[in-house]
């Protein structure tokens, strides 16, 4: 089965993934002026739950009653797999804005449409470019729009949590804006690090309580709360 299984993914949902990709891209692009409305958010909800889906990933949430529309967050999430983004993008139920690797800006369509999208790339070599990018992106964060940040800043490579940068806690103080953990489980399981075949795996979003960072006199401690509460919300 686990032929069949991997041959489905290089000759059918891989091209099928590439098509739907260039066509969401191309569909955000176009609607650049209105890319914080609801429709624009569920296409690309649509597309991002069409990549769990032709892989046959199943994908379990909880906690979206944390939420409250209208209310902008920074989300901090561990970060296992290449899969995370689509659960993420695919589930939470928000407008919001990735802060990404720079990297990113040059893949074709995918670089353009993330950038058409209001998202922010970060460039991990230079600090000044990296202080720019957080101040980007709080110009963002009003009526309700959020962003979504991998405080470990790579992908785990066997699966654990990593340390956390203070990068999405500091827009957290600077706006005053509560923080959610976002624990994702099975992601690693479903395609790890360094691997060019996805594995059949559960995977789980568990979105937690928000956390008001004005509790915390040292931010360290806010930080290492946030981790661990990260860390327990991984199944």
């Amino acid at each position: 089965m686990r032929v069949f299984y991997v041959l489905y993914q290089y000759l059918i949902a891989v091209p099928l993934a590439l098509l739907l990709t260039i066509f969401t891209s191309i569909f955000t692009i176009v609607c650049y002026p209105w890319r914080n409305a609801e429709f624009v958010h569920k296409e690309q909800q649509f597309w991002s739950r069409s990549m769990c889906r032709l892989m046959f990933l199943p994908v379990t949430v909880d906690g979206e009653e944390h939420i409250t529309p209208g209310q902008s967050y920074v989300f901090v999430s561990n970060h296992q797999s290449m899969f995370d983004v689509w659960v993420i993008y695919g589930w939470l139920p928000v407008v919001f804005k990735w802060l990404m690797k720079a990297e990113l800006r040059k893949v074709p369509f995918v670089g353009t449409a993330c950038k058409a999208a209001g998202h922010i790339f970060v460039s991990r070599k230079n600090a000044r470019a990296s202080f720019e990018s957080l101040h980007l992106i709080e110009q963002q964060l009003v009526n309700g729009v959020s962003t979504v940040i991998f405080p470990e800043g790579t992908r785990s490579k066997d699966g654990s949590l990593g340390r956390f940068k203070r990068g999405a806690f500091q827009i957290a103080l600077d706006l005053q804006l509560p923080v959610i953990p976002i624990s994702l489980s099975g992601c690693y399981q479903a395609m790890p690090k360094g691997a060019w075949t996805v594995h059949r795996h559960l995977i789980h979003m568990h979105i937690g309580e928000p956390i008001d960072l004005k509790q915390f006199d040292d931010p360290q401690e806010a930080i290492d709360f946030v981790r661990q509460k990260v860390e327990e919300g991984i199944q």
